[in-house]
């Protein structure tokens, strides 16, 4: 099944500023975030941030916080029941999920969105935890749970559809 960008929204969990210094290769992670957030929007797609406790762990990035239509700061884990599938954009069934960490809250809300329905592809360049092992650990199980795992490249080329696509050569820019 492939991505369809008037189907998607980007969920970016918990880019933390303060956590990101503690992530394995934690600027990657957030500059991998930040070109799906800026490729997203150059496509109309939505993108929802999510912040554990802003209140200790501070707010997302900059350069992600300021390209999310929406942010919904969370105490739990799994951002579901903090309110995150109320601020879901209506129709758009295809969730492409990135962010920290990979083995706690991206996966207990990528859990929680495929068993409410939702297709879920997990962006896996960028995906972040303390250490490589959980996070690919993380990976593994939500692949056998039913999420796609895909790479930057492969969500910009499968939401342009063609090299025709009007912003082809705008995002072909900011991938190399």
């Amino acid at each position: 099944m492939l991505m369809k960008a008037e189907q998607s929204t980007l969920l970016l969990v918990d880019v933390q500023e303060r956590l990101m210094p503690a992530i394995s290769q934690g600027a990657e992670v957030a500059d991998r975030c930040t070109l799906l957030a800026t490729i997203a929007g150059l496509l109309e797609v939505p993108v929802v941030g999510t912040e554990q406790l802003p209140e200790k762990l501070g707010p997302n990035v900059e350069s992600v916080r300021e390209l999310c239509n929406v942010t919904v700061g969370k105490h739990h884990f799994d951002a579901c029941p903090d309110g995150l599938i109320d601020q879901l954009p209506e129709g758009r069934q295809q969730i492409v999920i990135g962010g920290c960490e990979t083995h706690v809250c991206m996966l207990q809300t990528a859990l929680s969105l495929l068993d409410a329905g939702y297709k879920v592809w997990v962006v896996a360049d960028a995906t972040g935890s303390r250490n490589d092992f959980d996070r690919d650990v993380a990976l593994d199980r939500l692949h056998q749970s039913g999420a796609r795992i895909v790479t930057t490249e492969m969500v910009a080329f499968e939401w342009m559809v063609h090299c025709k696509h009007p912003r082809f050569r705008d995002i072909q820019a900011l991938i190399k």
